[in-house]
């Protein structure tokens, strides 16, 4: 078999589909409309002006009841009906019992320093050597599991998250979904990814960094995952045209991932000096999503007003 970068230079057009958002993109599928307009956050929810003859006491009611269905919409539900599609039970089995999430976790400590042990990639899916896509700090684990449900037999996706049960809930869903083409790691992606994906039997096309823990504390950010020595690893890993897409609702954490991968122009471009319909502002955050979804933490983000922040670059060819 040959290199990682000559089947993707061989099979090139396996990856140009009309419904992607440019065409060199095999995992970025073309943004859908919300499924909550009205609610889409509560500081951008807008009511429908009034005619200028109408009741006062009209204005009033609508008002109210717009009032009311705020009380009554919560992040959680907008998370629950952007991915109604999985379906997913909130029933669990009695080895997991109820889920409490942990939200920030020391990544140096002494106990997550442990390499993950490499899995028998054959094993995992249904076709190893189909082109990855890696999640790092994949939470719960529904954004990779609704990307995945959408191309069964064409991509295989890898969520490594550094919270046990979260990953112990995904793999209980992947195997009540019946996917062949998604894995869950516990993982230290600072201490594993590069041992992971290099023993991978096929291409690595996109790696994602969504909204990770900001640290904020200038003491900690030595704990934030986007370090010099993981995008080298992940630069060097992508196959040319692989492509790393972070975001976040922090600017200041957004700027420092930026800031890495900014450093890295000798092998990596952003997207839009080579796809020059993906919009940009003037500070050069990309003005959609192109992920075709929403993750969980920018559901509520955006739920409270906040802006998320975008790059998406590609290794040179």
């Amino acid at each position: 078999m040959g290199s990682r970068h000559s089947v993707m230079a061989n099979s090139s057009s396996r990856f140009l589909s009309p419904t992607l958002v440019f065409s060199r993109t095999s995992f970025l599928l073309t943004a859908r409309p919300a499924r909550v307009s009205l609610f889409h956050h509560r500081h951008r929810c807008c009511c429908t002006a009034s005619p200028s003859n109408a009741a006062p006491a009209a204005t009033e009611a609508s008002l109210t009841n717009e009032q009311e269905g705020l009380k009554l919409i919560r992040s959680p539900h907008l998370v629950a009906m952007e991915y109604a599609d999985l379906n997913l039970t909130d029933k669990f089995s009695e080895e997991l019992g109820h889920v409490r999430i942990r939200q920030h976790v020391n990544p140096l400590r002494s106990s997550l320093m442990v390499p993950a042990e490499v899995p028998d990639w054959s094993m995992v899916y249904k076709d190893a050597t189909l082109p990855l896509m890696v999640d790092i700090g994949c939470g719960s684990g529904r954004f990779l599991m609704w990307l995945a449900q959408r191309t069964p037999n064409s991509k295989n996706y890898l969520g490594l998250e550094i919270r046990q049960k979260l990953v112990d809930r995904a793999k209980y869903w992947v195997c009540e979904l019946a996917l062949s083409n998604i894995h869950f790691i516990f993982a230290n992606a600072m201490v594993s990814f590069k041992q992971l994906v290099s023993t991978y039997p096929g291409p690595l096309m996109l790696v994602s960094i969504l909204c990770p823990d900001p640290h904020f504390k200038k003491r900690h950010h030595k704990r934030r995952v986007v370090q010099k020595p993981l995008v080298e690893s992940i630069v060097d890993s992508l196959v040319p045209g692989g492509q790393v897409f972070i975001q976040s609702d922090v600017l200041e954490v957004a700027n420092d991932m930026r800031g890495h991968f900014d450093a890295e122009s000798d092998k990596l471009l952003h997207i839009n000096y080579i796809e020059p319909n993906m919009l940009c502002d003037d500070d050069g955050w990309l003005l959609n999503n192109p992920m075709g979804i929403r993750t969980e933490r920018e559901i509520h983000a955006e739920f409270e007003g906040s802006r998320i922040y975008r790059r998406l670059y590609q290794k040179q060819l």
